[in-house]
């Protein structure tokens, strides 16, 4: 597998450290942005204190942590996403960009996918940096179990959708950090419609059987 050094712009939330904590346990340079370096940078340690104080993990704000990478993971919530994406795009052009963000609305009656006028997270990505090649993924992992786990979650399928052939094989290998397992093809960037969503049926699911669910895909071939 290719070694990366990837940004994790929102790593210092659940899921973003939680796939930080993945990819440096397998070799990968990290970088934890934030608005706050301070902050990145405390996230940063307790994944050192995880892994052991010999991996490359560090923290910068988002601006630095995307110019150090050359593959960037955005792990944000979606109110001030386009603002956010908005403002990087300068660093983000040129860049393998790994949207994971799921556009979500929760009230009395559950967490539901909102409308958004691009499609989808992942497609207003691409709208805001053309010259960046996005891929969506890793929309469906439990923030939880990705920072419980010692080992891979094995009973998950990361899904991944994009334009480019070469950029969803290149995220498809990082997958295999995660679950054990290269991640699945999907089809093109579009598709991130129905998979951004798709996060708030597995929310309901937990809530009602009090469990972690994922997606787990039968029949493809080894």
């Amino acid at each position: 597998m290719d070694s990366h050094t990837i940004a994790v712009v929102g790593g210092t939330g659940p899921q973003g450290k939680g796939l930080a904590l993945h990819f440096a346990r397998a070799g990968h340079k990290v970088v934890i942005g934030s608005r706050s370096a301070g902050r990145a940078e405390e996230a940063a340690a307790e994944i050192r204190a995880r892994v052991g104080s010999a991996v490359d993990v560090l923290g910068l704000d988002n601006r630095g942590a995307v110019e150090a990478a050359d593959a960037v993971l955005i792990v944000v919530p979606w109110d001030g996403h386009e603002e956010l994406v908005a403002a990087l795009a300068p660093a983000l052009a040129g860049k393998l960009v790994i949207s994971c963000v799921n556009p979500l609305g929760f009230d009395k009656r559950g967490a539901y996918g909102l409308d958004v006028e691009d499609g989808s997270a992942a497609e207003q990505t691409q709208r805001l940096v053309p010259d960046a090649v996005v891929v969506g993924a890793f929309h469906h992992l439990s923030a939880v179990s990705l920072w419980e786990a010692e080992a891979p979650l094995g009973h998950e399928d990361v899904l991944v959708v994009g334009d480019d052939r070469d950029a969803k094989e290149k995220v498809a290998a990082l997958a295999a950090t995660i679950t054990g397992r290269p991640g699945i093809d999907g089809g093109v960037l579009r598709l991130a419609r129905q998979l951004e969503p798709l996060t708030a049926v597995l929310i309901n699911i937990n809530r009602r059987y009090k469990t972690r669910s994922g997606v787990s895909v039968s029949g493809i071939p080894a």
